[in-house]
């Protein structure tokens, strides 16, 4: 009978990962393997020899079979580290991205400026935008909005392994519905973005496993940047700001869409120097 070791697994989980055709075979193989063992990348380097357990191989097998069929690996460790720190997903919540810790840094710099400020953090769902800000600004409190109660129980799981509950205020609301008149002074959104056209077009990981209500953003994905702009000045006090992410192209036509509303725009690149971010700053 065949011993299974760390490294026979793992260089097995590599070479099926390549036949299905995954992206990052070696890096889900490890990520996944590391779920499993509940171990870090030097144990499992420094183990290589060790058997592993009959439940071990089982849950082993689980998890590769639903990432060859395209499942995303952060759905199937039930977690994904953003901003240095851990956060549970599931399919209820976008996976976090590197891109939008550019706009959680472009926030952070402003508050930072402000004397215990309150923003909000529209469509929230994990949380992770609110949360890294709340970590990075501790004077500051935050309201986290989603129209998914699922969502919201998610980024208030997040919240409290994270010690910020205290600071967090979490509503169920469509935009600002819920919200009444209360005023904040920054207003924090990665939107819904993907043209309605380009849904069908995405990466399996996405179009079949993320909630699809969290990506399509209408027939020009601009739906909810028009819909949040035009309710925000009675919600963001003066000299506040709103800042967003913004999908491929995009970043002209939501700054048009707050210029037109008399907010004074910037944007930001990420990494691969795509225009992520906009931020208007209300002017009196």
């Amino acid at each position: 009978m065949a011993v299974w070791t760390v490294g026979a697994v793992l260089s097995w989980s590599t070479d099926y990962f390549e036949r299905h055709g995954i992206d990052t075979p070696r890096i889900d193989a490890e990520v996944i393997l590391m779920h499993i063992l509940n171990k870090d990348r030097i144990h499992i380097y420094t183990e290589f020899d060790k058997p592993l357990q009959q439940d071990e191989l089982s849950r082993l097998h689980d998890a590769v079979k639903r990432r060859a069929e395209r499942e995303p690996v952060a759905y199937i460790t039930g977690h994904r580290e953003f901003m240095g720190m851990p956060f549970a997903v599931t399919h209820d919540v976008l996976i976090p991205r590197p891109d939008t810790e550019i706009l959680v840094e472009k926030a952070v710099a402003r508050l930072n400026k402000m004397e215990s400020p309150v923003f909000l953090d529209i469509g929230t769902g994990s949380g992770a935008i609110a949360l890294a800000v709340l970590h990075f600004v501790p004077s500051a409190k935050a309201v986290l909005v989603d129209v998914s109660s699922a969502a919201l129980r998610i980024a208030a799981e997040n919240a409290a392994a994270l010690g910020l509950t205290e600071r967090a205020e979490f509503i169920e609301s469509d935009l600002f519905a819920g919200l009444d008149d209360r005023v904040f002074d920054a207003i924090l959104s990665n939107p819904p973005y993907i043209p309605d056209g380009d849904i069908a077009g995405l990466a399996p990981e996405v179009r079949d496993y993320e909630p699809h209500m969290a990506l399509a953003g209408g027939a020009d994905g601009l739906d909810f940047y028009r819909r949040i702009i035009d309710e925000t000045p009675g919600h963001l006090e003066s000299d506040g700001f709103m800042s967003f992410e913004a999908g491929i192209d995009e970043a002209e036509p939501i700054a048009e869409l707050l210029r037109a509303k008399g907010f004074e725009v910037s944007t930001a690149k990420d990494l691969a120097g795509i225009e992520r971010v906009v931020t208007g700053v209300k002017v009196h």
